[in-house]
């Protein structure tokens, strides 16, 4: 009698469809990200951060008009209430950004207006809270735990230069803002990643909109998730000089070890988002007169590719344009947060629109027939 092999069960979901979307599609082989149906290198060149949210939660481009307002709503929204400042005094000066973000995202929760309601409108205006606020949260944690006042937002900044300006009390400069804007929009939205599927299965539950994105921040601390950009500048640091540095890849690659910021899980090509992040890192380090890090993450890249056949990923080149920005290392995660907080809003709204909670099977490989023996004979 002949047995059928048993069907190979897909590890970690991989290929299984697990929802239908309108925002995001990408096409690993051929390194293409469209965001609601727009080429990211379409948005990356003409639109704004703020414009790309709009996008993302209204499935349109907004018009002057529009833009203004939300605009406006998000200025309006960016001041911390000083309960969420306390819990940022609250926490040890050795906290893990993420986890000061994680924490505080939870909390602002309890202080948003619209917590007891769960329909479009009050999450599209959480959503808008979310957004103003979380770069509010960082920058604050940030400065407090340096001994520093937080910086309260400026009205008339966007996103992006306000993340800078609260940073730093300083100022930025204009080609600095549009590098840390164009990040943003290349960091806003991908799919059913790990920490977008966590949001969607939260708000699967119809748990409340802060739940579903604390969720997700819990996800994107994960080091195989959010944490590889600031890995890859440890690398970059740590050998010190490209020819230091290429020796240590090919010694790495030898023993079986790994390159981080190099393959993804979708992508069989260079990642597209590598390719503008690539560029934003040139120009900043021309601006600042120190292209080292630039040239240096560029000299592995065909070492990598000869020897492993992969290609950069989003956080190859985002590592080395955070650095010349001054930004410290242990916040590129919480950037990419402060980013994708509107692609996993969006996609808690479109989950709720058509909802059913999120319950896959198992598998179970475990034990039958077992017997419980008395607790005196174990």
């Amino acid at each position: 009698m002949t047995q059928t092999a048993p069907a190979i069960k897909p590890s970690g979901l991989e290929g299984v469809v697990a929802t239908q979307s309108a925002i995001c599609f990408i096409d690993g082989e051929a390194g293409r990200l469209v965001y609601r149906g727009y080429d990211i290198g379409d948005l990356v060149e003409n639109c704004s951060f703020e414009e790309v949210a709009y996008l993302l939660w209204n499935n349109a481009l907004p018009n002057r008009t529009e833009l203004e307002k939300l605009k406006r709503n998000i200025a309006a929204a960016a001041n911390l209430p000083p309960s969420i400042l306390a819990v940022l005094r609250a926490l040890p000066s050795t906290s893990q950004p993420m986890d000061a973000l994680r924490t505080a995202c939870s909390a602002l929760g309890s202080e948003d207006p619209d917590l007891k309601l769960n329909d479009p409108e009050a999450n599209y205006r959480k959503a808008v809270r979310l957004t103003a606020l979380l770069p509010s949260v960082v920058c604050a944690f940030h400065r407090i735990r340096s001994g520093l006042e937080p910086i309260a937002p400026d009205p008339k900044l966007s996103i992006a230069a306000n993340f800078l300006y609260m940073l730093s009390g300083k100022a930025p400069h204009e080609t600095v803002v549009r590098a840390m804007d164009a990040a943003l929009v290349v960091h806003a939205e991908h799919g059913l990643n790990a920490s977008t599927f966590a949001c969607r299965v939260t708000a699967a539950t119809l748990a409340d909109l802060h739940a579903a994105v604390t969720a997700a921040i819990a996800a994107l601390k994960g080091p195989l998730h959010g944490g590889a950009n600031q890995d890859v500048m440890e690398m970059l640091l740590e050998a010190g000089d490209a020819n230091t540095l290429e020796a240590n890849v090919r010694s790495a690659l030898a023993s079986g070890g790994k390159i981080p910021g190099f393959g993804h899980r979708v992508y069989k090509v260079f990642d597209p988002r590598a390719t503008f992040l690539s560029k934003i890192s040139r120009a900043l380090g021309e601006a600042a007169g120190n292209t080292k890090w630039y040239e240096m993450s560029q000299r592995i890249i065909p070492v990598v590719k000869s020897l492993k056949n992969k290609d950069p990923n989003v956080d190859f080149f985002s590592a080395s344009a955070y650095y010349t920005m001054g930004i410290p290392m242990d916040l590129f995660t919480c950037i990419f947060a402060i980013a994708r907080v509107t692609g996993w809003t969006a996609h808690a709204m479109e989950q709720h629109a058509n909802n059913r909670i999120i319950r896959p099977l198992d598998e179970y490989v475990g034990p039958f027939d077992r017997k419980v023996a008395p607790l005196d004979q174990r």
